[in-house]
């Protein structure tokens, strides 16, 4: 496309822009609600996978060793746990190690536990972590059938409706999202489609004198592409400005180690830059249904 005829589509898809007036405010006001949404709803989505893999990462197998065991088996079964492919860490806690933790787990109550320091009861245990939480189940299942293995936990309730919440709540957010920017491309569709049909006849003399149907396409194209930026600009805003205000306000508030949100740089900016390109696109798709399905050039 040579730079006099860009120029000419992009001068005439910003003066259908101005021309249209009311209709053009209503497509713009149609992107803007749907991308507040959009937006709430990724932050909302985004924060919750953060949170949740901040929990699976925390999930361990805990390994617990036959109290007969010998050095070498311990050994031997150390290697065994290594040589499998999901685990990408693990470590030995000696029993001695296991009751230190206990007694400072429980504050002034493990006093009492004290005195098993001669006597110890407790187990040496492995303490393994996954490539990913999805691992955690087939992993602790394969341990379980190692010789001098006596008990394997990793909190298995807890770990499954975590990746079913998970699941659930990806699956739910995108049909919502889908549906968000269905509803926005098709207000933008009509409203093109209602100032196609007022120059119709311009379009029609367009027609006979040669134009080709690509030069006639494009300021629509360019059209529906600025009416969808410029309905993304307040979601935008509201993004950068809201989110650093939550982001700096509930980062205080929360005293768990696993609740993080994701941080406002460079996350508020990505969003952002997501926003832009959606309304970008869903504007230039209702033109182009609009052109193909209302036109018919």
């Amino acid at each position: 496309m040579k730079i006099n005829t860009a120029k000419r589509h992009l001068r005439e898809g910003t003066k259908n822009i101005i021309r249209n007036g009311w209709m053009t405010i209503a497509a713009v006001g149609a992107v803007t609600t749907t991308l507040i949404l959009v937006a709430a709803f990724l932050m909302l989505i985004l924060n919750l996978n953060q949170i949740a893999d901040n929990i699976e990462s925390d999930v361990e197998i805990r390994v617990y060793i036959d109290l007969n065991t010998s050095e070498d088996e311990i050994d031997e079964l150390g290697e065994q746990i290594a040589s499998i492919d999901q685990v990408s860490d693990h470590y030995f806690s000696s029993k001695d190690e296991e009751l230190e933790m206990l007694i400072e787990d429980l504050g002034e109550e493990g006093e009492a536990y004290e005195l098993f320091e001669q006597d110890n009861p407790l187990n040496h245990v492995y303490v393994i972590s996954t490539e990913q939480a999805e691992d955690l189940s087939g992993v602790a299942n394969r341990i379980d059938r190692m010789d001098h293995v006596d008990e394997v936990n990793y909190r298995s309730d807890v770990v499954d409706r975590l990746l079913e919440f998970n699941k659930y709540a990806r699956y739910i957010g995108i049909i919502f999202i889908t549906a968000l920017l269905l509803t926005a491309s098709f207000l933008i569709s009509n409203t093109i489609r209602m100032t196609i049909t007022a120059r119709k006849d311009e379009i029609g003399i367009m027609r006979l004198v040669g134009a080709k149907n690509s030069f006639i396409r494009w300021p629509f194209f360019v059209e529906g592409m600025l009416t969808g930026v410029l309905g993304a600009f307040l979601p935008v805003v509201l993004v950068l400005g809201g989110y650093h205000f939550l982001y700096n306000s509930l980062s205080e508030q929360i005293n768990f180690s696993f609740v993080e949100l994701l941080p406002w740089n460079p996350f508020a900016w990505q969003l952002s830059l997501i926003l832009l390109g959606i309304g970008a696109l869903i504007g230039i798709w209702g033109s182009v249904m609009s052109v193909r399905k209302f036109l018919k050039i």
